[in-house]
């Protein structure tokens, strides 16, 4: 008597994907990729534009400015932004963590944690942003000199505002994202599926976003 072959189920039905990683998580993987290409691409042709003039902003100067305190703090406010932002970052590790746990109050915990880091850290820029609208920044206008005192262009204000408001508007979105995700946690939804694999996904475009940070704070801070 011949034996029934089981029919054998499609990745594309609901099943896993060719790469043996869930298709929800491929198809992050595949828009953290093409967002990377466009970061890469804001940040090369900054870096080109940079390497290519005569003469720079120093950023000691640019970004010398903290809250209350005043000027005279090279680099401490954006120092500050990044902190925010890295324990933001664990913050969304410990929430994966605990979904692998199947802990519904330890999820909520450290998303609601998270979600303060991104509002904390959209917060400061808003203030820096603001601060340098003062001052006279924005596009197509830079108050600022180059180091040796001559007039600079308006290349590094241009550059500045379009990349860090490209990579806060990121931020922007992953706060959405991590609240709604919240939100379908305190509702259950999670529960009733059995899994948490939502929550990776959040954890992996927030993780992205915080990375994507270090090469923005690196160009246009350390540089």
């Amino acid at each position: 008597m011949a034996t029934a072959v089981p029919v054998e189920q499609k990745w594309w039905s609901g099943g896993r994907s060719p790469f043996n990683v869930e298709y929800g998580k491929l198809m992050m993987w595949y828009f953290l990729m093409s967002d990377a290409f466009t970061f890469g691409a804001f940040l090369i042709s900054y870096g080109t534009i940079r390497f290519s003039s005569n003469g720079w902003p120093d950023a000691n100067h640019v970004f010398s400015s903290f809250p209350v305190l005043g000027s005279g703090y090279p680099l401490l406010f954006v120092s500050l932004m990044t902190f925010i932002l890295i324990m933001s970052s664990v913050t969304m590790v410990l929430a994966v963590a605990a979904g692998h746990a199947n802990d519904r109050a330890g999820v909520m915990k450290w998303m609601v944690w998270t979600i303060i880091g991104g509002l904390a850290f959209l917060s400061c820029q808003a203030w820096e942003w603001t601060h340098l609208y003062h001052e006279g920044a924005w596009w197509g206008s830079n108050p600022f000199t180059n180091f040796d005192g001559s007039k600079a262009s308006t290349n590094f204000t241009n550059f500045f505002f379009t990349i860090t408001g490209f990579h806060g508007f990121h931020v922007f979105s992953g706060v959405i994202i991590n609240i709604v995700m919240l939100i379908m946690t305190y509702n259950g939804v999670f529960d009733r599926r059995g899994h948490y694999n939502m929550i990776e996904k959040a954890g992996l475009y927030w993780h992205f976003v915080d990375l994507v940070w270090v090469f923005v704070f690196t160009c246009f801070y350390l540089f």
